[in-house]
């Protein structure tokens, strides 16, 4: 099973059709995982960027409330 995980077949050297095909999903996974790593850090982005909003909304409650 890994193997095929890996994308290893011995057979991609007598049909040209599995070594293309395996090319093409090889490069599929590379542009998932970019994919992957872009929405990841737009995540994180976002997440900060909403952490900082109620952050800044917690102090200007704070300097509202009586002393």
């Amino acid at each position: 099973m890994a193997k095929a995980l890996i994308g290893y077949l011995d057979s991609d050297l007598r049909d040209p059709r599995l070594a293309a095909d395996n090319a093409r999903l090889r490069a599929r996974v590379r542009e998932l995982e970019a994919l992957v790593l872009r929405l990841s850090e737009e995540n994180d982005r976002l997440v900060a960027a909403s952490a900082a909003d109620i952050l800044d909304r917690e102090s200007g409650l704070q300097e509202m409330q009586p002393a």
